[in-house]
């Protein structure tokens, strides 16, 4: 896809899941290109507007864009619940199971979905598939043993490549863990993935958001398409 067309789906998609904030509400705030979007314009109603709401976010990035509009952030101890939670995802298919992590917040993000009331993907239209699994899954792990950890991902056929920064090193989530990333092409069976990644010792967390997303807007030439999960 152009990306001069991706990035406009991405805007439509953000300004229309800003409508699902209201008032009073705490919100967490996901991670991502497309989250930037809609920051941007939780930003400009909270400042045009006068919107007022509390703010939870995945990441140090999210933080930092949140507060530069005045927006209210606390930490996520310091709510019992969140009223909703808008994040974008790297892969969605028509099962509404997901890949996410490719900013490498999926620690963070998985926390603050599964204390959310309703959780809400925006994604542009490149990313929904028949079946995830051929954007590379992310896993955090602990730097710690963190070769032996790969060694038993080739070896189940996994291939695990370590994700790196621009200059060659680790690349650190805000939990200062690393992220090995899966090439797997495609999962047939994510529920036996998802269980075998987690208990894999090392492993902190994986990138695979199963049955979890309540609704999912897609950017599409036009009005952004609203996609429920029937089986929340």
């Amino acid at each position: 896809m152009d990306q001069e067309l991706q990035n406009k789906l991405k805007k439509e998609a953000g300004i229309k899941a800003a409508q699902y904030v209201k008032d009073g509400m705490v919100v967490g705030l996901g991670t991502g290109s497309t989250v930037r979007y809609l920051v941007d314009e939780l930003g400009r109603r909270w400042q045009e507007e006068g919107l007022r709401f509390t703010g939870v976010t995945t990441s140090r990035r999210t933080t930092a864009q949140a507060e530069s509009y005045g927006i209210k952030i606390v930490d996520i101890d310091d709510v019992d619940h969140m009223d909703l939670t808008i994040d974008g995802a790297d892969e969605v298919d028509k099962n509404f199971n997901g890949i996410k992590g490719g900013g490498a917040a999926l620690l963070w993000e998985k926390i603050v979905a599964t204390n959310s009331r309703h959780y809400i993907w925006i994604v542009d239209h490149s990313k929904q598939v028949d079946t995830i699994g051929k954007f590379p899954l992310p896993v955090e792990v602990i730097p710690f043993g963190v070769g032996h950890v790969i060694k038993q991902f080739e070896a189940k056929g996994y291939k695990p490549v370590l994700r790196l920064d621009k200059e060659g090193k680790p690349v650190l989530t805000d939990e200062n863990d690393y992220v090995v990333d899966l090439h797997l092409e495609r999962i047939d069976n994510p529920e036996a993935l998802a269980a075998d990644l987690i208990n894999t010792v090392g492993v902190v967390e994986h990138g695979l958001f199963l049955n979890m997303v309540d609704e999912v807007i897609v950017g599409n030439e036009g009005e952004p398409l609203v996609l429920t999960n029937p089986n929340k």
